[in-house]
């Protein structure tokens, strides 16, 4: 074989005299850094041996190489100091079965009954302990030796009550949850019934009863609704630790019936809190134009009706709604109850007295609530829908009287609440301008749709 093939090249010599020498940085690195070298070596000699023959490509070679100790190094970040970590408490739920009392939820935990005592001494939130309900939740936590560390109950859905027990010192504190509100729209058109619209808007029968609440004063949700007729709102969607927990309130929305436009617009400050139309007029009036929240009315205001038990022409000075037996009926407005008695013709029934020389009747109740001479407010429930006296069936009569003189309960015009004025006025068009603003672009968006 000719020499030039056996001879090592110079520079690879070099290397190696380097690598005996004791006093060159060679040999003052770690076995790990030596090993690359070789590593890199080897590449060039197999470079130098390639150049001399056909070139094939090779199975690349693995070498696994000492991680460097990181235990005593640094990083920019490890001077930082380290965030505090949440405590995880391993909550135990217990929900409240009908007829349990929280002694006996304490006895089936194996808690003392002594500090349950303690407990429910400690001030007047953990007092009310005595009165929860089935479906309530209680959580505890315990020590490791299985006695009550903690213990959670939810007061409502936006506070927890917080006792703790420190060996065997006792405490209660008030916990807020975390509630936020995230504002959305809806909109529907009615083809059949306000309900049904709702339901296709995606809302909950609450959130259309609010909606219905809202222009009660001016819309007869039974007998004035046509198909076509629209709504547009704007309204918060609550949502708690995270997680969605409930529609919230509407902050403004658009009614249109028969093709007439009614606006609304929450407005709170100070002590007024209320639905306001967009000029500042307060949506509330003095009287609701239906007492109850009925399902259909059965029989309209008819002097002339033919009445359904005694079968002969009998005046009808007022409105039955039918409903079912039971559901409750309220108070159209303001006033004094001048009578709450039972009758063969009107069954239980309650007269209530207003201002402006008005009265107000409600007839076959299944029982009355409300007691002569009581002051009631508008909404307050008098009494629930029944069949008592001469009644065909399940419903509510009520009767509008002026001056002595029956009128429509559906068209007599109510008196109204006064209006905001002054400062309250300019603040209300100040926070209601962007909501406003708002409904205008939806009705926009609407009509543009229907058109097409």
């Amino acid at each position: 074989m000719p020499k030039s093939t056996m001879e090592t090249p110079g520079f690879i010599k070099n290397l190696q005299q380097s690598i005996d020498d004791p006093q060159h940085w060679l040999t003052r690195r770690k076995l790990a850094a030596f090993g690359v070298t070789l590593i890199v070596a080897g590449g060039v000699i197999g470079g130098f041996e390639r150049s001399r023959s056909e070139p094939a490509i090779q199975a690349p070679t693995v070498v696994d190489l000492p991680v460097p100790d990181r235990s005593t190094g640094t990083h920019p970040l490890d001077d930082a100091p380290p965030g505090p970590v949440p405590e995880a408490i391993a909550w135990e739920p217990v929900k409240v079965r009908s007829g349990q009392t929280l002694d006996g939820i304490f006895r089936e935990q194996g808690f003392s009954i002594a500090r349950l005592h303690d407990i429910l001494a400690l001030n007047g939130e953990t007092q009310g302990l005595t009165r929860i309900r089935p479906g309530d939740v209680f959580e505890f936590e315990r020590t490791d030796s299985g006695e009550l560390k903690k213990m959670r109950y939810a007061l409502d859905e936006a506070r927890f009550l917080l006792v703790h027990n420190n060996a065997g010192q006792l405490s209660a504190e008030l916990q807020q949850r975390d509630i936020s509100a995230e504002t959305t729209t809806a909109e529907g058109v009615i083809d059949s019934s306000l309900f049904l619209a709702g339901k296709q808007a995606g809302l909950s029968d609450a959130m259309i009863m609010n909606l219905a609440n809202i222009f009660g004063w001016d819309i007869d949700f039974v007998l004035d609704i046509r198909e076509g007729d629209r709504f547009m709102l704007v309204y918060e969607k609550l949502y708690r630790d995270g997680e969605y927990l409930r529609e919230g309130r509407i902050l403004a929305a658009t009614f249109v019936n028969q093709g007439e436009p009614y606006r609304a617009v929450w407005f709170e400050e100070g002590e007024v809190a209320d639905y306001f139309a967009p000029d500042g007029r307060n949506m509330r009036k003095a009287f609701l134009r239906a007492p109850l929240n009925f399902r259909y009315i059965s029989s309209n205001f008819n002097p002339r009706r033919m009445h359904p038990v005694l079968k002969r022409v009998r005046p009808h000075r007022g409105i039955d709604y039918k409903a079912p037996r039971g559901t409750p009926v309220y108070a159209a407005g303001d006033g004094t109850v001048i009578r709450s008695a039972y009758s063969k013709a009107n069954g239980h029934h309650v007269f209530v007295k207003h201002a402006n020389s008005i009265v107000t009747k409600y007839l076959h109740f299944t029982k009355r609530t409300v007691k002569k001479g009581q002051k009631v407010k508008q909404g307050q429930t008098i009494g629930t829908v029944g069949s008592t006296g001469m009644a065909s069936g399940a419903h509510l009569h009520y009767e509008f009287v002026v001056n002595g003189v029956h009128r429509n309960p559906r068209t007599v015009p109510l008196p109204k609440v006064q209006p905001l004025k002054g400062e309250l006025l300019a603040a209300f068009r100040a926070k209601s301008a962007p909501l406003l603003t708002q409904l205008s672009r939806m009705e926009s968006a609407s009509l543009y749709a229907r058109r097409d």
